[in-house]
């Protein structure tokens, strides 16, 4: 059974997509059979690794309010062993017409749950909002990465994610558990970058990932070349950040391929 994660925040800009597409990417290089869902309807991962919005014509959003079979939907990016379920804005209206179903929370768990057994990650990327598609995910996850932005105000909203996170495990999902806070856009040349850095191990201890995502240019390139950055520019700090953090989720739960080559 593949282990499902969601990247959320509700704060924009910290690093979701970004870390959605490059995380999946760096696992499926380090030969782990991985699945993104992009459950934003920016559709930002769809783009990011490569496809046109426009010509999607089946998505995320036909599998939740139509009950498509997600298996038909799914597209293999230029990655061998990454796949997408591609997103659409038509999911901005999803919450809306998710209201009257039963267990409305849980519809995207249903989905995951037809296709789990054929991953080994299935990453969910979430919108910047704590509507019902982001618990629809915190429902179907297992864990939650939390990208932290190494900014001024990175804390500033946590806490309601943190409670949202609290009620998802009280009511719908007991077994959710917090993966870690991934620190992002980091430079350690700037104090800031290392003040926020400071504070957030302060605040969350061993629940931060010691993998830092440093701002990088080949990171910020490659979605415009519809590329993860490991495919884009394996040699930049970029692609070597998320390499690391693919590294450190794999040794945390005990995933580490004894024969596995390392990437230098």
């Amino acid at each position: 059974m593949g282990k499902v994660i969601a990247i959320a925040n509700q704060k924009g800009g910290v690093g979701k997509t970004t870390t959605a597409i490059n995380l999946a990417a760096s696992l499926a290089v380090l030969e782990f059979k991985v699945l993104l869902v992009d459950a934003d309807p920016q559709a930002n991962a769809t783009s990011g690794v490569g496809f046109d919005v426009r010509n999607v014509k089946t998505s995320i959003y036909e599998c939740v309010v139509d009950d498509i079979d997600p298996r038909n939907i799914i597209l293999n990016t230029n990655t061998p062993g990454f796949d997408l379920i591609p997103s659409h804005i038509d999911l901005v209206g999803a919450e809306i017409e998710m209201l009257n179903m039963p267990n409305r929370e849980k519809v995207l768990k249903q989905v995951i749950e037809k296709i789990r057994s054929d991953y080994d990650f299935i990453l969910i990327d979430c919108s910047p909002s704590l509507g019902l598609i982001t618990v629809n995910a915190l429902t179907a996850a297992d864990s939650v990465i939390i990208p932290v932005q190494c900014e001024y105000f990175a804390l500033e909203g946590l806490g309601k994610l943190l409670n949202t996170i609290k009620i998802i495990q009280s009511r719908l999902n007991p077994e959710l558990q917090i993966e870690g806070f991934l620190l992002t856009m980091f430079d350690s040349r700037l104090n800031l970058s290392n003040q926020v850095h400071d504070e957030v191990k302060k605040h969350f201890q061993e629940m931060v990932f010691d993998s830092l995502i440093t701002r990088n240019i080949r990171l910020s390139e490659a979605p415009s070349y519809g590329l993860p950055v490991v495919s884009y520019d394996i040699g930049s700090k970029g692609a070597q950040s998320y390499l690391n953090l693919a590294r450190e989720l794999l040794q945390k739960n005990k995933m580490t391929k004894m024969d596995q080559k390392e990437i230098v």
